[in-house]
């Protein structure tokens, strides 16, 4: 490899005839004069060969690379580094070579052999049997549980490299209990608040999501709502459910919400992401004129028509609210008493984003006490999304002006097969050495 330790440093001195791996290049080693500042633990020759990590690192990476020559060329730099260091003090980018040993251990012998991968609730993406699985089994070994639950995702992902989840809560104890083979853990959707990312972090555990397979159809719903509110289409159901046929045999809604869209204000809160700005381009093309609230845009008009202004601006304008933000400790509640206070008597409220974004007993005297005219809740409580399902017995089951949809926006059958087919994608560009989607050091997705 061409590398030499300084007379009187404990550092590693690279040599100008050794080609630098790109992607490693600023982390790991000094532009100027090709030091590589990773300190060089002191080893004693009398501690045991199984007690130092850094030899087994170069051992594994021996194994590895000698069957796929792609890992072999990330692993270049690495394993000299791996020399003189243990992974816990390597820079990141070795770290990501680190956790690709992981992956690569179990493989070692056998260039033909996958990862093994551990579905957690295939049933939450697979309850109908339409789904495809070949994408995933194509780059994987993939073992699939129906349903897991939490005190069982340890033991099922014993000896396992790659987890995939949907929705599953992962809590720090959770994640603190999996074992260290763990390298990558995938969440099959956009939002990723059910991981606790800190102890990710902690345990050199990538993650990855998949911000983009359900744009189009979580946008339709949300628009499908809106249309629906707009023409008391649930309520008109709940009544046939009941044997009421009133509206069929007097020919009009009577005084039920019954109004156009073109002209109306589509509010957005957090309407700036992807799915957010989908529905604006839906709403200005139905003749809506659209406002935004986001913390990532300064007042005034988009490039895309719509207006962006302040919260309380919004909920004072707009005839139909959407929220569109994820769920974070900045946006727990965001949409409370005094938030609902500020929007029409004549107002609907949608949320198809997170429900504990809306504090839900504020909703519910909101919708009781007839201060806005009904919702539309595809997410609601402090389930991931849901699920769990409300219990039995809540204020919101006994409400007329409220529809309540199980998170259904994502479940069209097209976008489950989309986002199996995506996780897959993740899994293979996280085995060709690229960095998974999630930056753990912010918790925000990578650009």
């Amino acid at each position: 490899l061409g590398c030499t330790r300084g007379p009187d440093t404990q550092h590693l001195r690279c040599n100008a005839s050794v080609r630098r791996d790109a992607s490693l290049t600023p982390a790991a080693l000094d532009r100027s004069n090709s030091v590589c500042r990773t300190p060089r633990p002191r080893l004693s020759a009398s501690v045991p060969a199984q007690a130092r990590p850094h030899e087994r690192l170069v051992r594994d990476a021996a194994a590895a690379t000698a069957g796929s020559s792609h890992f072999a060329r990330r692993m270049r730099h690495g394993i000299a580094l791996a020399l003189l260091t243990t992974t816990a003090a390597l820079p990141r980018p070795m770290r990501r070579a680190a956790s690709l040993l992981r992956v690569f251990r179990r493989s070692a012998s056998s260039a033909a052999a996958k990862p093994r991968c551990v579905l957690l609730n295939a049933a939450r993406l697979d309850f109908d049997g339409r789904v495809d699985f070949a994408s995933l089994e194509a780059v994987a070994d993939v073992v699939r549980y129906e349903v897991t639950s939490p005190e069982d995702v340890a033991a099922r992902c014993a000896g396992a490299q790659i987890v995939v989840n949907k929705e599953l809560p992962l809590d720090a104890a959770t994640i603190a209990g999996l074992p260290d083979s763990v390298a990558l853990l995938c969440e099959a959707g956009t939002g990723y608040n059910n991981i606790h990312l800190a102890t990710c972090l902690s345990k050199d555990i990538q993650v990855a999501n998949v911000p983009t397979y359900a744009t189009q159809a979580m946008a339709h719903m949300a628009i499908t709502l809106v249309m629906a509110l707009a023409c008391s289409l649930w309520r008109q159901g709940v009544a046939f459910g009941k044997g009421d046929r009133s509206v069929l045999e007097q020919s009009h809604l009577g005084a039920l919400p019954h109004v156009e869209l073109t002209g109306k204000t589509l509010g957005l809160v957090g309407g700036r992401g992807l799915i957010g700005r989908e529905v604006a381009k839906i709403g200005v093309a139905l003749g809506m004129r659209v406002v935004v609230a986001s913390s990532s845009a300064a007042p005034g008009e988009d490039d895309d028509g719509v207006v962006v202004m302040a919260l309380d601006d919004l909920l004072a304008e707009a005839d139909f609210v959407s929220i569109h933000c994820p769920l974070s400790d900045a946006t727990r509640g965001l949409v409370g008493a005094r938030e609902l206070a500020r929007m029409k008597p004549t107002a609907f409220l949608v949320n198809t984003a997170r429900g504990a974004i809306v504090d839900q007993a504020a909703l519910v005297a909101a919708l009781s006490e007839r201060n806005i005219a009904g919702a539309a809740l595809d997410v609601f409580g402090e389930g991931s999304a849901p699920p769990p399902c409300l219990p039995a017995d809540h204020p919101l089951y006994g409400l007329d002006n409220v529809m309540l949809t199980p998170h259904i926006g994502w479940q069209r059958v097209e976008s489950r097969q989309r986002v199996v087919d995506m996780v897959s994608e993740n899994i293979a560009a996280f085995l060709r050495g690229e960095p998974a989607n999630i930056d753990l050091d912010t918790g925000l997705p990578r650009r």
